[in-house]
């Protein structure tokens, strides 16, 4: 079987961030456990995520991966109610994951766990139709209530926090389309530190003719440094 499981209470415990003084035990009313598949390369933190999960007496962890191309078989097997979600993955993002996930299982609901905590990242997720977007840094007990409460249906990212991304990133749109795709290529090499004779090189161009663009990223986007570069380039997705 691909990646690695993790069965029923069947992992040693290893704290995400602080551990809960005890395991929350919440009525179940009779309905089976939420069914829960992690999706985190870092063997570690998954291994914390479940042990965390698993305490609870309302959820449960029925399989672990750590990648992408391991999300389908998963999702197909094992038929999970929430998917919790690394951002970055080594053969694509939380989002691919999230994608790849609901063509199998779309009643499947998403929950983002990332160090990331940017416009970009939150508008990708909201872009993927997840139902929450947590910081790895968040307490423990703050991550067993955000599946607790996705689990019960509830929307953890708020109308108005989509509605700013939604403004915010329009806002980048029309900046984008103010620029040229040489002067788009130009940031990039920028905010990756890359000197003008050496951006010149690259592209093929004169040394003269990059000094005319980085002119005009400056009049357009106010870009008069590398550290200034770096920062548009990341808010215009030109660069990671």
């Amino acid at each position: 079987m691909p990646g690695y499981w993790i069965g029923a209470r069947g992992c040693r415990d290893v704290p995400l961030a602080e551990e809960p003084d005890a395991p929350h035990k919440a009525p179940r009313n009779g309905d089976d456990p939420v069914r829960i598949l992690i999706v985190e390369d870092h063997r570690v933190v998954a291994e914390g995520l479940a042990a965390l999960i698993n305490s609870q007496a309302d959820m449960n962890v029925v399989g672990n991966v750590g990648t992408v191309a391991e999300t389908v078989p998963a999702a197909t097997e094992l038929s999970p109610d929430i998917a919790l979600l690394d951002f970055r993955l080594p053969d694509g993002s939380g989002p691919d994951a999230a994608a790849a996930i609901r063509a199998v299982r779309p009643a499947t609901k998403m929950i983002f766990l990332t160090r990331e905590d940017t416009d970009a990242t939150r508008f990708a997720a909201v872009q993927s139709g997840a139902s929450a977007f947590l910081h790895k840094s968040r307490a423990a007990a703050e991550v067993v209530s955000a599946i607790r409460d996705v689990a019960r249906g509830k929307m953890l990212i708020t109308p108005r926090t989509i509605a700013s991304l939604l403004a915010k990133r329009r806002a980048i749109e029309a900046q984008l389309e103010r620029l040229t795709p040489r002067e788009r290529e130009v940031l990039r090499f920028m905010a990756e530190g890359h000197p003008s004779r050496q951006i010149a090189a690259q592209m093929g161009i004169s040394y003269t003719t990059v000094r005319t663009h980085i002119r005009s990223l400056g009049s357009k986007l106010a870009v008069h440094s590398k550290l200034e570069a770096i920062v548009k380039a990341r808010e215009l997705g030109l660069i990671n």
